[in-house]
């Protein structure tokens, strides 16, 4: 289709705040919401800049950030973060040629979701704790992007449905989810069995987890015994902390216990709500090492080579990422299979992956079964 028509299936808008290009929000923003529709034509580009570093509203009985995005269907290129906050826009501030793209309709939905398994009609509501790059994260007009935002919009396409992405907080995205904020997940959220008790879990990326260390390596961290007694961050709620404490998957196990098995002083956690947070925190000396997922881990560094460096460390083994949805709702689960299926068979899926450039962490159509015990 050329760029700037119309798509001729429900068009998916993104809801959303307006934002610094770092991701944050201005204090004269809050509140305000746009809605935005995506030409089709351009494509969105991977981010260097770091989760936004607002604290979210109480929305449950844990904190949760209600902070919409409808991630306008379009993505600007991304460039150097700026430290003053930008004034809120009145309306789209892209062109279709600083645009992303939209993908092409299937001829007709490869499944049907139930109406009563959808909070609204017609719509896919998709929780995400951004920004977390490439997988999600702010383009320079505020909009939601990245390989798991694509992934969520070609998705609904494929069901018939419109997409909105509603930003969360990581700790409590669950809660969000089975609470009815959102309809499913995907936040590169790592499979594990506490999660799989609370929601089922469909296959759709893998990755491994690994350390950055502010350039030059400051701290003389080469190996895992020099975490010993090192400050590390890490978002909470995340494989990372669980792995440094010893907690959920890694009980009774983890760096903690290695540590202490090795005669060496335990390491000291330090967990941030945001993502961007613990960057900060790295980028200002209060730790000594950032932790988190492998291709996260390669942007921070790889945007951001005069500040930061991926550690030597080896990273921890791949883990497989799942889109969540509540186990009441298998209908739509089994959907969102068949529309995964689909965009891995026919080339789609990895196309998304390739542009930003995590494609080393593709499943295969016979990986995608759900996990539900």
């Amino acid at each position: 289709m050329p760029p700037g028509k119309r798509p001729s299936w429900p068009s998916a808008d993104r809801r959303h705040s307006p934002t610094d290009r770092d991701g944050s929000v201005p204090e004269n923003a809050v509140g305000v919401v746009f809605t935005m529709a995506r030409p089709e034509g351009a494509e969105a580009v991977g981010s260097d800049q770091p989760r936004n570093t607002r604290r979210p509203r109480p929305m449950t009985p844990k904190r949760f950030m209600p902070a919409i995005l409808v991630a306008g269907l379009f993505a600007a290129c991304t460039g150097a973060a700026s430290p003053s906050p930008a004034a809120p826009s009145t309306g789209p501030s892209a062109s279709p040629e600083s645009a992303a793209p939209s993908p092409s309709p299937s001829p007709t939905p490869v499944a049907t979701v139930p109406s009563n398994q959808l909070i609204f009609a017609g719509k896919l509501v998709i929780c995400s704790d951004i920004p977390y790059p490439p997988q999600e994260f702010f383009d320079a007009q505020g909009n939601a992007t990245g390989s798991d935002i694509d992934i969520g919009f070609e998705i609904a396409k494929r069901l018939g449905l419109q997409a909105e992405v509603e930003n969360a907080v990581f700790d409590t995205i669950i809660a969000a989810v089975t609470g009815g904020k959102c309809d499913i997940i995907i936040s590169a959220q790592n499979i594990n069995a506490d999660r799989v008790k609370q929601v089922d879990m469909i296959p759709y990326f893998e990755a491994g987890q690994s350390f950055m260390v502010a350039k030059g390596n400051p701290k003389a961290i080469n190996a895992l015994d020099d975490l010993c007694g090192k400050s590390i961050g890490a978002e909470s709620g995340t494989t990372e902390a669980f792995y440094v404490k010893g907690s959920d998957q890694y009980k009774g196990d983890g760096l903690t216990k290695e540590c202490a098995d090795k005669g060496k002083p335990a390491p000291s956690l330090k967990e941030y709500q945001k993502d961007s947070d613990t960057v900060l925190a790295l980028q200002s000396g209060a730790i000594d090492a950032y932790f988190g997922d492998t291709p996260v881990v390669v942007n921070y560094a790889t945007s951001k080579p005069d500040q930061f460096e991926v550690s030597s460390v080896p990273p921890l083994t791949g883990i497989k990422e799942g889109i969540s949805v509540p186990k009441d709702k298998m209908g739509l689960r089994d959907a969102v299979v068949a529309a995964l299926k689909s965009m891995i068979d026919d080339g789609t899926y990895n196309t998304i992956l390739k542009k930003y450039n995590v494609d080393t962490g593709a499943l295969k159509s016979s990986d995608v079964v759900p996990v539900t015990k």
